[in-house]
């Protein structure tokens, strides 16, 4: 028990890291076309991805022969299949979010778009409660309002003066808004298909973003003929493979956290993603961390914290 717990951890610890580091390397690519970007980060994903998916189904195949069992359930040719459309409609809505988190990011700035981005936890007791029928306690509404109280105060330097701010970085916000909310809905679509075992968390993860990647980069190739020069880009390409590793490799973290701790304690181990965002985005961008930043952080990083131990219990 300690030693999972200690196993949890660390990979929680290291995918925080990496998915803090996520919009440095975003932002420090500005010059290079979102919409590329997006494709490639989702193809060098699923690349990442396949080898471990192949592994995974070797070890499922040795466990049903030795317990004489059948396939039908963990068949990954059955469930596409049988959610061909559904993986299709998943594979579209993780790729307009790829290429939407590369503009919102740049226009609303990396410490206020991880911020943002933790209202995930809202939009999953929204969609929880709307498609699944899950149940919602008063703590949770209460603290969602605080969350988003916190996330003003950050946002608007303690002014609540939405006003004050640029143009394009309330545009950024609510595009990084907008994919938090459809990031959620993808993963609530997806949940049914993990409970009825028809595929792993680890198989979507390659579904999604090859189909992502594909749909990407062939309507890049379509709209954007003239684009391609950017595949001819050595340092284009540095940037391509590092985004796609670190955003696998974060991802593959947080399935091995899943896997030693429960839901709840996962999220609550990579809640801090934003200051992680805030140290990185300071020293390397030279970003400006401000008190209402820290102030707003807390909050919600507080409000998430305890919206989720309170849909554990």
């Amino acid at each position: 028990m300690v030693n999972n717990l200690k196993k949890g951890l660390i990979f929680g610890v290291i995918g925080t890291i990496l998915v803090g580091f996520q919009p440095i390397i975003a932002n420090s690519a500005k010059t290079i076309d979102p919409h590329a970007f997006s494709a490639m980060t989702c193809l060098i994903e699923a690349i990442i991805f396949l080898p471990i998916m192949l592994l995974e189904m070797r070890m499922i195949k040795k466990k049903v022969r030795i317990n004489n069992s059948s396939l039908s359930e963990i068949s990954l040719i059955g469930s596409l299949r049988k959610n061909v459309w559904l993986l299709l409609l998943i594979g579209i809505i993780f790729g307009i979010n790829q290429l939407l988190f590369f503009v919102g990011y740049k226009l609303a700035g990396e410490i206020n778009g991880s911020l943002t981005q933790k209202t995930s936890v809202f939009f999953g007791l929204l969609y929880g409660f709307l498609l699944l029928k899950e149940k919602i306690s008063r703590i949770q509404i209460v603290f969602s309002i605080v969350l988003f109280f916190g996330l003003v105060i950050a946002i608007t330097q303690g002014s609540f003066n939405f006003f004050s701010l640029k143009a394009d970085i309330l545009i950024g916000l609510l595009i990084v808004l907008l994919i938090t909310a459809m990031w959620m809905f993808g993963h609530t679509m997806t949940k049914p298909l993990f409970s009825k075992k028809e595929v792993t968390p680890i198989q979507m993860v390659f579904i999604r973003n090859i189909l992502s990647g594909f749909i990407l980069l062939t309507t890049f190739v379509i709209f954007s003929p003239v684009g391609l020069i950017v595949f001819y880009n050595p340092l284009n390409w540095f940037f391509f493979i590092l985004m796609g590793t670190v955003y696998g490799i974060g991802l593959f973290c947080w399935y091995k956290t899943l896997s030693y701790l429960d839901v709840s304690n996962a999220t609550i181990v990579l809640s801090p993603t934003p200051i992680v965002t805030a140290i990185f985005a300071t020293f390397i961008l030279g970003a400006v961390f401000t008190v209402f930043h820290l102030i707003g952080s807390a909050i919600v990083i507080l409000s998430v914290i305890i919206i989720v131990k309170q849909k554990r219990d």
